[in-house]
């Protein structure tokens, strides 16, 4: 069975950070691109981060830039997103998803999803 698994979110303070995990099961991660999306309460879901098989970074929110990161570790069969400088607005339940074809990922309709970690930023 495939799977994809987040953990890592929590509530941190503003201006805190937290590096959320995405560990796949079931396959492996080396020849998929991997996307990072959040959906916040009453919001669309929106892409963050996409990381291709190559290790091809692709930002989708400008206003991530300079405070969130994506890497992989194939041996761990692995994604991590770090976040820096957490902002109220960043607040949201984050997903990470898979898919072999950069494209679909970009498109934001990767064919595997994990099921979500709550992240709240808040004093």
């Amino acid at each position: 069975q495939l799977q994809l698994v987040e953990s890592g979110g929590g509530l941190v303070q503003p201006g805190g950070s937290l590096k959320l995990s995405c560990a796949a099961s079931g396959f492996t991660l080396d020849y998929y691109t991997i996307g990072w999306f959040r959906q916040a309460p009453g919001k669309e879901r929106e892409g963050v981060l996409c990381i291709s098989s190559s290790s091809g970074v692709t930002i989708y929110a400008d206003s991530v830039k300079g405070r969130f990161t994506i890497s992989r570790d194939n041996a761990k069969n692995t994604v991590y997103l770090q976040m820096n400088s957490l902002k109220p607005e960043d607040t949201a339940v984050y997903y990470c998803a898979a898919d072999r074809r950069y494209s679909t990922v970009l498109g934001g309709t990767p064919g595997y999803w994990g099921q979500g970690t709550q992240v709240t930023v808040s004093s």
